[in-house]
């Protein structure tokens, strides 16, 4: 048991490494402590593997008509403290739809300094951006982008954090 413990840190280690070098590999820079940084308009094809426990759940994971979120923001965000964040998501199915953002797993409801811009393209595809401006010191956490039509639900995470420059 301990052994399997060990193994799966250092494979969890080695795919850390290999992510970070095709970041790397792809101009995506490193902060000034060397963690990696996100760029707030690198907007990427988003691609998932999935393994599911029963038929069941891969079918309905699977649905041919299902939400699939097709591009989404860069998964890592520092951001200076009163400067704007925003995070894009694209998703799509028929029918078209509907995009939910959380905080560290709470639904964020709109508010003054919290937006939500949504707009469609074509019959099957809904995009949404979320911005917070100004941000604060408890802005930083876990968002979700959650696209739910009556087939399947699609979930992608990004990470948030803010920087101070003295």
């Amino acid at each position: 048991m301990k052994s399997r413990r060990i193994l799966l840190v250092i494979v969890s280690f080695v795919l850390v490494c290999e992510i970070r070098n095709t970041l790397a590999a792809r101009g995506h820079g490193h902060g000034r402590a060397g963690k990696l940084r996100g760029r707030g308009r690198d907007y990427q094809k988003v691609q998932t593997i999935t393994q599911h426990k029963s038929l069941a759940s891969e079918n309905y994971y699977r649905h041919k008509d299902g939400a699939k979120i097709i591009e989404a923001s860069h998964f890592e965000l520092d951001y200076l403290l009163g400067r704007k964040i925003s995070f894009y998501c694209s998703a799509q199915g028929i029918p078209r739809p509907e995009i939910t953002w959380f905080k560290d797993g709470v639904e964020l409801y709109a508010h003054k300094f919290f937006q939500v811009h949504e707009w469609t393209a074509g019959n099957d595809t809904i995009k949404s951006k979320m911005e917070i401006d100004p941000t604060t010191q408890q802005d930083a956490g876990y968002y979700e982008c959650q696209a739910n039509n009556q087939y399947s639900i699609d979930i992608r995470g990004f990470r948030t954090d803010f920087e101070q420059y003295y």
